[in-house]
């Protein structure tokens, strides 16, 4: 099952903590410089994905420009991964986006993060210059996909 909501949500707020923890680990001391633009206070768009009443995954759409949202916070707890869950949270993002009137989703991961960037790449995201604040930043890799 999956929800849409908003970043108030208490299950949305435990998984964000998990993914903090996990970013931590893998960005070491960049870690620092990505928290500054992963906030979740007022994100008005949030989709919680679901297993037998667990939040089991998350993401997150976030306006960068009138026609363009960013995708943020996508986690999969460890337990779940390789069920397809993130790419159903990335569909519903999409989907949301969409029904708001975008015609692209652009976002940005870590090199430290294949299983992201395969996860982008298996749902027809192409890697593009990095945008905004990830110009000119070494481990970050930055995907945009068109809308139908």
């Amino acid at each position: 099952m999956i929800i849409r909501t908003d970043s108030n949500h208490k299950d949305f707020i435990e998984l964000v903590k998990q993914l903090d923890t996990d970013l931590a680990e893998r960005d070491g001391a960049d870690h620092s410089f990505y928290a500054q633009f992963n906030t979740v206070d007022k994100i008005k768009y949030v989709v919680i994905a679901y297993e037998n009443d667990k939040p089991t995954g998350c993401g997150a759409l976030k306006a960068y420009s009138p026609n363009i949202m960013e995708i943020k916070r996508m986690y999969t707890c460890p337990d779940n991964r390789g069920k397809g869950i993130a790419s159903k949270v990335l569909g519903e993002l999409e989907l949301w986006a969409t029904e708001l009137g975008c015609k692209k989703c652009i976002l940005e991961t870590g090199k430290r993060q294949p299983e992201a960037i395969a996860l982008y790449q298996k749902n027809g995201y192409s890697i593009i210059p990095n945008y905004g604040q990830y110009e000119g930043i070494e481990n970050s890799v930055c995907f945009e996909k068109k809308l139908k």
